[in-house]
């Protein structure tokens, strides 16, 4: 069993069906779909759809589900106009044209997708959320939970458990927006010795990631200046490991720029699905 985890599909289904036919995860494999599959591109409902088809899929909130579910429930923390700024239409578009109970159960799916998850290679596990986390406190908890990160000891020694509790004492706004935060500074959770647990995460395109982190293992973008997933933090620190990745392939650009990714976590093996003109 593998483990790929995708994310910012935003509306993009060609590029998807793209991006699956060439990783060809089996149906024993876990796929982790980090939020963000709505608004900006031609067709958010049929990415929902694709999504929830695959045989073992997990999928995390995103800042862009997030938002639609704050209008269309009318929390007050979001209006319609943010969210039609935000590349809303079209999922309103898609969304309107729906039978009454295919809506009503897709917006019940929505609202009980989780934040985080934790997965587990052979080798290494990996925290899993949509945007990002704050550091400093998750190295708070964990030091009170016994597991002390400090001088460059890392998390390694943290349980499933302890990283699930640590990720549930998180903000959600942080988990779904943040960013400069976020990149900003090594997590703590890899040691000198390389092990500990790496956090991937969407959000933040990849063609932008310049402006938010230093230690990225490439430009953000291929030789064509299209976006390519990122591994950031690597240092004398984390044993030459990178700490944090970057799966947001700027999907949300479009094209010329924009990609769907998909990366399998156990070997670090990426795909990609091209974005074209018009989509």
């Amino acid at each position: 069993m593998a483990i790929y985890v995708m994310s910012d599909i935003h509306g993009h289904v060609r590029a998807l069906e793209e991006v699956l036919d060439l990783a060809s995860p089996g149906d024993d494999d876990k796929v982790y779909v980090l939020g963000d599959m709505v608004d900006r591109g031609p067709a958010p409902v049929d990415v929902i759809r694709r999504v929830r088809s695959l045989p073992n899929v997990h999928v995390l909130m995103g800042n862009h589900e997030s938002m639609l579910l704050d209008v269309l429930l009318d929390t007050g923390e979001m209006d319609s106009f943010t969210w039609a700024l935000n590349g809303g239409f079209a999922t309103a578009t898609g969304l309107d044209v729906l039978d009454r109970d295919e809506y009503a159960e897709l917006i019940d799916w929505m609202r009980g997708l989780p934040l985080f998850a934790v997965a587990e290679t052979e080798s290494r596990r990996y925290i899993l959320t949509h945007a990002g986390i704050d550091a400093m406190e998750a190295r708070g908890y964990l030091a009170m939970a016994g597991v002390d990160t400090s001088e460059g000891r890392g998390a390694a020694e943290a349980s499933e458990e302890q990283l699930l509790d640590m990720m549930s004492r998180q903000l959600p706004e942080t988990l779904l927006w943040t960013r400069k935060e976020f990149w900003g500074q090594p997590t703590g959770f890899v040691g000198k010795d390389g092990t500990g647990p790496v956090v991937v995460v969407g959000h933040t395109p990849s063609v932008v990631l310049s402006r938010y982190a230093d230690r990225m293992a490439n430009e953000g973008v291929n030789e064509d200046g299209r976006g390519i997933v990122v591994p950031v933090g690597a240092c004398d620190a984390t044993g030459g490991v990178a700490d944090r990745i970057d799966i947001d392939c700027s999907a949300a650009a479009g094209a010329p720029r924009g990609r769907v990714g998909l990366v399998r976590l156990d070997d670090g093996a990426a795909w990609y699905g091209t974005i074209n003109e018009g989509e």
